[in-house]
């Protein structure tokens, strides 16, 4: 199946790499499908279903016409012809072809959900069964992507029934492309708005009991080590809509302990009307109102859930969960777009606040309050003003922008009002209960979107470090560590994982004996102890992300200068290309100082641990890696999904075989100093050399070693990382890995952010 012709896929058809033909929010719906979880079930009216409307119907010319010259600043024009190109999709009818497609794939739904089943049979079971009541929601392909994505741009149809109102509902999803908000925000980031297609995600509605939102860390405060959950009676559409100020439940993501719960009052639930297929209000008593929305079983039973969702993205997921009597379903995952540097502006006074609320968007700033009750009054929204409302939606967004702080009345953090905030970099504080009476028009107030407070006046407002953006890569961007109290300083960098932790200095600064000393004076279990203490404090701070500890690699020099190393050292003229890496391993004199290191990792990933990893360096022989591996599993280290085992690619054999030692590894990781040095036969520690010119990872024969290495691991499905030294120096280097579809870069710690950068630079101009 050409999945770029199709007109209609079904979730199992994709994953998150159809991000073009099915938009952010399918492409992720189709990837949880297809990984075992919670997802109801449906399927995927493509962008190409959309491209061919318009092109087929006569559209395309007459929105370009429209939209060419638009100034997007005037509000009034842009509405008029925002409504204009609505009322002309709305308007025209669905060609034949795309509707039938997509009533076939409905009546499938009807009929359970198997597209490879018999028409007939099909048919026939649809007929006895109700038709499903399903959610048409819109899925643009810029929207939900890092730096794309933005709350509320298109529409979402709850409760649709019946193959013609499905039909219906994709026409006006690919009409809210159009809408305001839509057009406003491609045009202010440079977005073709013909090259912006739409699908339309058609899913089996769940008839929540209890649904919300939540987040795989607190995108109020940027801390990783917490899962935000947020809550109401009914359907999610209250939350996320911001209607009413949900329950606020955060958790701690290493033991999945509940660390506080903040029980709102929730006047009232949205459900669907047993009579009418709609949505109605249902107020509730005072006691249910304020009663707790989810058990602590099922906080505990969502945040678990999601933290293996962000597990399998290894990044941070903002999701909405729905629950249905005992079941719980994820509908919708996204990244998290708003995260950046905690560094930030506060308030500095001891005066009372005259307003709290929760703290839903970073930073301070003042100016006069500018109370808007409806959409008519956004004109008077100024820039530098505060914007004051019940709850923002997206038609606000325009005055939003022009705002130097919002204040809400109602809504939770993951309310339109507080991610549209975080995303514009804009102080918010939402849930006051009561902003838009207390506060004046013209009134100036200093809003602190860190605390959750108003203040009266205009207080002072410290500046502190200078915010560094986030940059989405497709390729990752690792950080190389060695001491692992240095984690504690590194940790709020934007990197994926550590794609090298070096062995050698925890030994070095927590152990500083030589290993065989320490067994010889029946110390084994302080050097394991040793080693776990420094592996672990790294993993827990970063969990889930990997951390990929390389086994020791001392050269038998620097083993030797390890208290107690005389005597077990032999001396070797060239200990650079002597007995080290995987050679002592399997070598019986090493053997057992080797297996206290599998203790050590064994001990770590037992606790919960499970995103170390490990890597074996400086690889020379294929039996070699047979018999490590072996030893490895004797220790209760065992190749699997959730235990990965890379091989350093720095010896040439490595390039000349990769594809025979890519049946032994998950991945592979070059080592550019050791492969440069042994490509081009160059003692990497030769000053004299090195003046010459001859130590040059940028020469074309170590970059055809590396160019086999990714081709030849990528056929048999294996990653490639580098962690040598090129990308951290050379900006050109990292053009050349990232063009030939390196899987990620470790660099050190100055250069994770600009590594980050400069890749997704390189990534957006390809």
């Amino acid at each position: 199946m050409d999945k770029k012709q199709a007109l209609v896929l079904w979730f199992k058809d994709v994953n998150k790499d159809d991000v073009a033909i099915v938009g952010g929010k399918g492409a992720n719906l189709g990837e949880m499908y297809n990984n075992g979880f919670p997802v109801p079930p449906g399927f995927l009216v493509t962008s190409n279903a959309y491209f061919k409307f318009i092109d087929d119907t006569g559209l395309r010319e007459k929105i370009k016409d429209l939209l060419d010259n638009l100034n997007v600043d005037d509000t009034k024009t842009l509405q008029d012809v925002a409504e204009k190109i609505q009322h002309m999709i709305i308007n025209t009818p669905v060609p034949n072809y795309i509707s039938q497609e997509v009533k076939k794939a409905y009546l499938i739904l009807r009929a359970g959900g198997d597209p490879t089943m018999d028409d007939k049979a099909i048919e026939l079971i649809a007929q006895g069964r109700d038709p499903p009541y399903v959610a048409v929601r819109s899925s643009a392909t810029a929207e939900d992507l890092p730096e794309a994505s933005f709350a509320g741009q298109q529409a979402t149809y709850l409760n649709v029934a019946g193959a013609d109102n499905v039909v219906d509902a994709v026409r006006k999803c690919w009409a809210s492309l159009f809408t305001a908000r839509a057009i406003f925000y491609r045009a202010k980031n440079n977005f073709d708005h013909m090259k912006v297609g739409l699908c339309a995600v058609v899913q089996v509605m769940v008839n929540a009991e209890k649904a919300g939102v939540a987040f795989s860390v607190n995108p109020a405060t940027n801390n990783e080590d917490e899962i935000v959950i947020e809550a109401a009676f009914g359907l999610g559409e209250a939350v996320v809509s911001g209607a009413v100020t949900p329950d606020l439940y955060i958790v701690d993501k290493k033991d999945m302990r509940i660390k506080s719960k903040t029980v709102s009052k929730k006047e009232f639930k949205i459900v669907r009307d047993i009579q009418t297929g709609k949505n109605v209000k249902v107020y509730l008593s005072d006691s249910q109102a304020s009663s707790q929305v989810l058990s602590d079983e099922e906080i505990i039973k969502i945040a678990s859930i999601l933290r293996d969702i962000e597990k399998h993205y290894d990044f941070p997921q903002d999701t909405e969960w729905a629950i249905e009597g005992d079941k719980i379903y994820f509908v919708q995952s996204r990244p998290v777009t708003t995260l950046k540097s905690k560094k930030s502006s506060s308030v500095q006074t001891d005066k009372p606040p005259i307003l709290k609320g929760l703290g839903a968007s970073p930073g301070a700033a003042s100016g006069p309050v500018k109370i808007v009750h409806d959409i008519s009054e956004l004109d008077k929204v100024k820039q530098g003003d505060v914007l004051v409302t019940r709850m923002t939606n997206p038609d606000m967004v325009p005055a939003m922008k022009k705002a130097s702080a919002i204040v809400t009345d109602e809504g939770g953090m993951t309310s339109h009002a507080a991610i549209v905030s975080r995303e514009m970099g804009i102080p918010c504080v939402v849930g006051t209960g009561e902003a838009t009476k207390k506060l004046k028009e013209e009134q100036i107030v200093t809003v602190d979107g860190s605390a959750g407070l108003v203040y009266e006046g205009k207080v002072e407002v410290k500046s502190e470090e200078e915010e560094i953006p986030y940059y989405e890569t497709k390729t990752k961007i690792y950080m190389n560590l060695g001491e692992p109290e240095l984690i504690d300083k590194y940790k709020d960098l934007y990197f994926d994982g550590i794609g090298l932790m070096r062995v050698e200095f925890i030994i070095t600064s927590y152990v500083k004996a030589h290993p065989l000393a320490l067994i010889k004076q029946g110390k084994s279990d302080l050097y394991v102890e040793k080693l776990a203490e420094g592996i672990e404090k790294v993993a827990k701070a970063i969990y889930p992300k990997p951390v990929v500890v390389r086994f020791s690699d001392f050269k038998t020099n620097e083993y030797k200068s390890l208290e107690g190393g005389e005597e077990f050292e032999p001396v070797e003229n060239n200990p650079m290309l002597g007995w080290r890496g995987v050679s002592r391993y399997i070598s019986p004199n090493f053997e057992p100082a080797f297996r206290l290191e599998c203790k050590a990792i064994k001990l770590v990933r037992d606790k919960g641990l499970d995103n170390v990893w490990v890597m074996l360096p400086f690889v020379r022989t294929l039996w070699e890696v047979e018999k490590v591996l072996k030893i490895m599993e004797s220790e209760g280290l065992k190749r699997d999904d959730k235990f990965k085992v890379w091989i350093m690619a720095e010896v040439p054999a490595v390039a000349f075989l990769a594809d025979k030692f890519a049946d032994y590894c998950d991945g592979f990781s070059i080592g550019s100093n050791d492969l440069t040095q042994l490509v081009l036969g160059v003692d990497r520690d030769s000053e004299l050399l090195g003046k010459a010119g001859y130590f040059d990872e940028r020469n074309e024969a170590v970059k055809e070693a590396i160019k086999s290495i990714i081709d030849k691991a990528h056929s048999k499905g294996v990653t490639v990382s580098i962690c040598g030294q090129a990308p951290s120096v050379y900006p050109e280097f990292t053009e050349f890995l990232v063009k030939h579809g390196v899987d990620s870069v470790s660099v050190s710690p100055d250069m994770v952010n600009k590594t980050r950068k400069r890749i997704h630079e390189i990534e957006s101009s390809q």
